[in-house]
């Protein structure tokens, strides 16, 4: 991922609030029939391997799985984002030299695929990833609340995903590379534009 000194995020905690308040990520591999994607929910466990090591799983029937992987595989997830009118900046009522952009945040993540069957993992798995989105929910479902015999057909069909990560890319592009004036202008702008994802990038530029 290109990013310049300005834009890049290195903090470990940051990086995980940022893979964590993603939802859904893209699992990329290249193998020899060509790319495959596909976009699933993760866990992050920040303390296995030296930058954490990301969960998941894959339906059984999805090819990606079983298709050999050339190098490693890479994770996408995608922040806040936002479009950037010219208009907005402080610059552009004094030279008018001011041109469109986009404001987001990314996590790119590596590390080698490793794909498990094993029953007792993915009920592991499967359990954790619903607590963590099912949490403070009025009347929260529960892997138990559905019959065993129901949930262990549904196990055959999923194959687990572990990749502990081997590098980690992270970038928030923020307009930190602006003046303050023109950073105050974004984030009014992005306010009075409203809507949840302009409000929470504009909540993100430092001013």
């Amino acid at each position: 991922m290109y990013t310049p000194p300005a834009f890049r995020e290195d903090d470990p905690q940051a990086l995980q609030a940022m893979i964590e308040g993603a939802g859904l990520a893209s699992l990329v591999t290249a193998t020899p029939d060509g790319l495959m994607a596909t976009p699933l929910p993760l866990l992050f466990d920040p303390h296995e391997g030296p930058h954490g090591t990301l969960y998941g799983h894959l339906a059984r029937a999805n090819p990606q799985w079983r298709t050999p992987v050339l190098g490693e595989a890479m994770v996408l997830f995608s922040g806040s984002d936002a479009y950037v009118s010219p208009g907005w900046y402080a610059t552009k009522r004094e030279h008018g030299k001011v041109v469109p952009t986009w404001n987001y945040a990314a996590v790119h993540a590596y590390g080698t695929a490793e794909f498990f069957e094993d029953a007792g993992r993915l009920l592991d798995l499967v359990t954790r990833l619903t607590n963590r989105h099912e949490a403070g929910r009025e009347g929260a479902w529960k892997v138990g609340d559905a019959p065993g015999a129901f949930i262990a057909a549904q196990l055959r069909g999923i194959v687990g995903l572990r990749l502990e990560i081997s590098r980690i890319e992270g970038k928030r592009k923020m307009s930190q590379n602006r003046s303050a004036e023109d950073r105050a202008g974004v984030a009014e702008g992005l306010r009075r534009e409203g809507g949840e994802r302009a409000l929470a990038v504009a909540g993100g530029i430092p001013v």
